[in-house]
């Protein structure tokens, strides 16, 4: 008997008021059991009911904690109950054929195929899923279910890089086997496990593990192109190996990180994944523009990429609509591309103030942190014979204190409001609406970054000035 699952289980309040209130044949199962087994707290039960309809005894479920009901799959019966903290929610479904065991044989990896019975506390284990998780591997049930779905392909790199756990010779060659498959499931299914990939601890090994089973190319095509790029006097690295040492860098920075850059990089800003994931998955795609724009010098056999960050937002925009991504997470993600430099330029220009350090403040407003940690990955990412350790020392410095900058001013921010509208520039320059109108309103707003600008007063006679320019 594993003791640590059933002294969650036990301790458990919420399983507990199920247990006491409900009649039904209950079984936990999956994550959380898999969570328990590890000592571990899982705000997200998987139920398993016997005996009753899985949609009633949800919307029972939902009724008895005043918790909200998300039908997720009605073909299959698949229910969501979210509980009123907005933390923790049970997914509830009927087993397979009507039976536990069909259910726990048609199931991924042995480490998520373990059930436990609310009521008795008996522990079933059909495949050795306790084992594998002391042992931190990952075991395939069935070839046929990586058939059968073969999104569960990825959930293997993603269960490596959330749980650390090394996949199984067997299971690898299930992986290679039928990797041609992933072509398969909705681009939404796999966008959803590529950032819960990037969002784990071990996503850079993940990511490597992707590339040498020979899938990472299909998944991002750009890889092909990174790889291409070989090392210089400015990086150590390949571009490819540049930029999967980025996604390691940013989370060893994240595990180091404390205060407002931890809390700010676990919030859920872009839909049901962390800053950190998205950040990540913007630091492997951050130089996705330098193939494009890569020219050697021929005096001095320099290599340069000039204007890679433009070329790398722009190049990023249709492969991230293509895996649906929503308008907001393409934004910041091609944002963190076209400013990954930024923080670095401003630090090092030698003319740098206050007003310059509250102009990036002001110009990247919520994704400040974003950005600096990125910039921070990126210099411990290149380490050419050319870079020295004072070098990477003094931007390492500069950068935390922009970090520290950015902190202590961003509470007594205010948004910058707008002085003029687009109308009003046209009336005051008696134009039409034009490129030139664009031009003008664009460069009033950075006018305003900068501090130049900062009444109505100001607006109006910087427009009338722009016009003599």
């Amino acid at each position: 008997m594993n003791t640590k699952i059933i002294d969650k289980v036990k301790n458990d309040e919420l399983l507990n008021i199920i247990k006491d209130n409900f009649n039904e044949d209950i079984y936990l199962v999956g994550g959380a059991v898999r969570d328990f087994a590890m000592g571990k707290v899982s705000p997200d039960r998987d139920l398993i009911v016997l005996g009753a309809d899985a949609r009633d005894f949800s919307l029972c479920l939902a009724d008895f904690f005043n918790a909200a009901f998300v039908p997720l799959d009605e073909v299959n019966k698949i229910y969501r109950v979210v509980l009123s903290d907005k933390i923790n929610f049970f997914d509830v479904t009927n087993p397979v054929e009507n039976s536990l065991d069909k259910d726990l044989a048609r199931r991924d990896l042995t480490i998520n195929a373990v059930a436990v019975n609310l009521r008795s506390l008996n522990i079933i284990d059909n495949f050795g899923g306790l084992c594998d998780i002391s042992k931190k591997t990952l075991n395939a049930i069935s070839e046929d279910n990586f058939v059968d779905d073969p999104l569960r392909i990825l959930r293997v790199f993603r269960f490596m890089s959330v749980l650390g756990f090394a996949i199984s010779d067997e299971l690898l060659d299930i992986v290679k086997k039928h990797s041609q498959l992933l072509s398969v499931p909705a681009v939404e299914r796999v966008n959803y496990e590529l950032l819960k990939l990037f969002g784990g601890k071990a996503a850079y090994d993940a990511i490597l593990a992707l590339d040498n089973a020979g899938i990472l190319e299909m998944l991002f095509p750009f890889v092909k192109d990174l790889k291409k790029v070989p090392p210089n006097t400015h990086h150590h690295l390949d571009l490819f190996h540049h930029s999967l040492e980025v996604v390691r860098q940013i989370q060893l920075y994240y595990d180091e990180a404390q205060g407002d850059v931890k809390s700010h990089l676990d919030e859920i800003s872009f839909g049901a994944h962390s800053r950190l994931a998205f950040l990540k998955y913007a630091g492997f795609m951050h130089d996705i523009g330098k193939f494009s724009t890569w020219t050697i010098e021929q005096d001095t056999g320099r290599h340069r990429f000039i204007k890679h960050d433009d070329a790398g937002a722009k190049l990023a925009v249709p492969y991230l609509k293509k895996l649906n991504f929503s308008n907001k997470q393409i934004e910041y993600i091609a944002s963190m591309i076209k400013n990954h430099m930024y923080p670095s330029q401003v630090i090092s220009a030698p003319d740098a103030t206050e007003k310059s350090l509250m102009r990036f403040v002001r110009k990247m407003d919520t994704n400040a942190i974003d950005i600096i940690v990125l910039a921070v990955a990126d210099r411990l990412s290149a380490r050419g014979e050319a870079v020295t350790e004072t070098m990477v020392n003094e931007n390492i410095s500069g950068l935390q204190k922009l970090m520290d900058f950015y902190i202590s001013v961003k509470d007594s921010l205010e948004p910058l409001p707008k002085l003029l509208s687009g109308n009003e520039v046209m009336q005051i320059l008696n134009i039409k609406p034009s490129p030139l109108l664009g031009k003008i309103i664009n460069e009033l707003h950075e006018a305003q970054l900068s501090g130049d600008v900062m009444t109505k007063e100001h607006a109006i006679e910087f427009v009338r000035n722009f016009k003599q320019n």
